[in-house]
């Protein structure tokens, strides 16, 4: 019975689904990979290929410059091979490098200063924050934001709030002494609480007084149904609340556009930590399936929503690949980083090994996610 229903739901969010998230997978990967690509080409790095997916090649064209860019079958990534790569991470090919003419060995990223090599792996995460901003800064130009005011609607039985006094009506005025205007502020403080006790400031009657809130981690729906365990307070915003629209000129959209690519940051490091720490839920993470899963249905709100998804996704991989494992953009800036101290590279046995490590994680995660997504999917 749950495979049965597992697959009726993968036939509702399939037709919309499956282009949402090719498109949203396409413009993410094909940002962070041209970041990389515009700052070795400007440090005269001959770029061999640029692939959006892996696997084998669709189609393709090679430009004067010898690049072969290409759309690959396997639609989860994509990577650029630098002339003297051994692979799609980067590493460096000492033999082939060894064997290069003079003239090659001038367009090789193994062989350019630290600095250069460290700006090229930096310029993929830098790349989809940029894109972040930028989708944001229009979403805000065209749409504004909604704000709804912090007035508490519903409060669960057993939960945090309930014990901790909170009422219907009460107008939440901050969370440790950080001010709060908006309702959907509320998720975004308490989720990266850590479970730790809160001071909410609340208006009640018209009297201000400060309630003392310890969240933890409660079994919730998030606006588009999925469930998942979450560190929060149960609480829901009042059908009463006053809703208005901020409208922004350009600086403010943009101004705004940066907080709000900070916060998504902010709250994905944060999260993270968590998890490590125990004060969050791994069923958090989600694979491929999975957010071919959200894509779908965020697309069933509209392209705006699904550009929202995109700037948001774009900050997440962004921030994911500057983590310091090997394999992805911050092992290869941690390992410049200890040539810059040491002034010389790590031993090629050294490196071979953190690259071994970070497939072994990089793979973990991978097969953790994919596993979420299953049970997401009823299957278990």
């Amino acid at each position: 019975m749950h495979l049965l229903d597992a697959i009726r739901g993968l036939i509702a969010w399939t037709p919309l689904g499956l282009p949402a998230f090719l498109f949203v997978i396409t413009v993410v990967v094909f940002f962070h990979e041209l970041g990389h690509f515009l700052v070795a080409r400007w440090f005269g790095v001959k770029v061999e290929v640029f692939s959006v997916g892996f696997g084998r090649e669709i189609f393709g064209f090679t430009d004067r410059k010898g690049t072969r860019w290409k759309l690959s079958w396997i639609p989860v990534g994509g990577y650029v091979k630098f002339a003297g790569d051994a692979d799609a991470a980067s590493t460096p090919d000492r033999e082939a490098v060894a064997r290069m003419t003079p003239e090659e060995r001038a367009q090789s990223l193994a062989l350019k200063p630290v600095g250069q090599r460290a700006a090229v792996a930096a310029a993929g995460p830098f790349a989809n924050f940029v894109l972040a901003i930028v989708l944001l800064t229009g979403l805000l130009l065209f749409s504004g934001h909604t704000v709804i005011q912090p007035l508490i609607g519903l409060v669960a039985k057993d939960s945090p709030a309930a014990a901790a006094g909170l009422k219907t009506g009460d107008l939440v005025t901050s969370i440790d002494g950080t001010k709060v205007t908006d309702f959907q502020q509320l998720p975004q403080i308490i989720s990266i609480s850590g479970g730790q006790t809160l001071a909410f400031g609340i208006r009640r009657g018209g009297h201000d007084m400060t309630v003392w809130v310890k969240p933890r981690l409660m079994t919730s729906h998030d606006f588009l149904g999925n469930v998942g365990e979450q560190v929060m307070i149960g609480v829901g915003p009042n059908r009463n609340a006053a809703i208005s629209t901020e409208r922004y000129g350009p600086a403010g959209a943009f101004a705004a556009a940066c907080r709000e690519t900070w916060t998504i940051a902010r709250t994905t490091i944060l999260g993270v930590a968590q998890i490590i720490g125990g004060h969050g839920s791994a069923d958090q993470l989600r694979g491929p399936a999975g957010i071919a899963q959200m894509t779908g249905q965020v697309a069933a709100f509209g392209f705006l929503a699904l550009l929202n998804l995109v700037a948001v996704l774009s900050v997440s991989i962004g921030l994911a690949n500057l983590f310091p494992i090997p394999l992805l953009d911050g092992g290869h800036l941690l390992y410049y980083a200890c040539e810059a101290v040491l002034g010389r590279p790590l031993g090629a046995r050294a490196q071979d090994v953190g690259f071994r490590l970070g497939l072994v994680l990089v793979l973990g995660l991978m097969l953790l996610s994919t596993w979420n997504d299953l049970v997401r999917l009823n299957l278990f």
